[in-house]
């Protein structure tokens, strides 16, 4: 089937709209975010970069012999990074929309064009935040160079996937019922615990991992500690498993988004 001159055209001015849009929002964000000008998102990338920093350095200062390497600093970071950017992800892009929801009443902004621009913010923000843990790491004497790079950029692709996703959805519930954001945010201090930031899961007896193993999270940060440990997460890593999970979630928030648009409008 042949796409004529006209769809094309069509097309194009759709794509000229909604990036026109997605810019606009984007910099609203920004500048509703803190104080009122563009300055706000620095607070964005440091308010998750300091609660990093901060437990990271309490736990390494308590001087408790590391779960597992030689550095107990290095330890808790790629359980604490992974963690904070899933967190992160999942919870401020419902932020977002919950401050942003008035922008509904304009005709030319839809429910997809406020999750897209959070989804882009939020994500630029993860990646600023890793790279500067990063430089801090090695500016400190922490030998933060892995063993695979390439694993841990796949780790890390995993890790904004599953928290994208779970944001995506979660945008679209928490539009349709509010109280789910307080909801979420008692269930991220269940998975905080038991994500395995500060305990090795494979040292768990069989039953607690055959539970754990099902934790997306956990998946995540035993990927990302593989690619500095050799031999870590022999037993209970499952690379595929945070992909797929995030994956759905991404796709279920689509479709919930369809499904309860008018609702959502409604209540606008």
């Amino acid at each position: 089937m042949r796409i004529s001159n006209s769809e094309v055209f069509d097309l194009w001015e759709a794509w000229k709209r909604q990036r026109r849009v997605m810019f606009a929002l984007m910099l609203q964000s920004i500048r509703a975010r803190f104080f009122g000008n563009g300055l706000g998102y620095l607070v964005a990338v440091a308010w998750p970069l300091c609660h990093i920093v901060i437990l990271v350095v309490t736990f390494s200062l308590l001087r408790r012999a590391t779960p597992y390497g030689s550095s107990t600093s290095l330890f808790l970071a790629t359980g604490v990074v992974p963690f904070m950017t899933f967190s992160y992800l999942s919870r401020m892009m419902m932020f977002s929309i919950i401050r942003g929801r008035g922008l509904l009443a304009f005709p030319e902004v839809r429910v997809l064009d406020l999750v897209l621009a959070s989804a882009a913010l939020e994500t630029l923000a993860a990646c600023l935040v890793a790279f500067v843990i990063v430089v801090i790491g090695w500016f400190s004497g922490v030998d933060v160079a892995p063993i695979s790079i390439v694993d841990l950029c796949y780790a890390f692709a995993a890790t904004l996937l599953l928290g994208l996703g779970m944001g995506f959805f979660n945008c679209v519930i928490v539009l349709a019922f509010p109280p789910w954001f307080t909801g979420y945010t008692l269930i991220i201090i269940l998975l905080w615990v038991s994500s395995g930031v500060f305990f090795v899961p494979d040292a768990l007896p069989d039953f607690a991992r055959n539970i754990l193993a099902y934790h997306p999270v956990l998946q995540c940060i035993e990927w990302t500690r593989s690619a500095y440990y050799e031999g870590y997460g022999d037993v209970m890593l499952n690379r595929p498993y945070p992909i797929v999970v995030g994956t759905v979630a991404l796709f279920l928030g689509l479709g919930l988004e369809r499904a309860v648009r008018g609702h959502i409008l409604a209540r606008r």
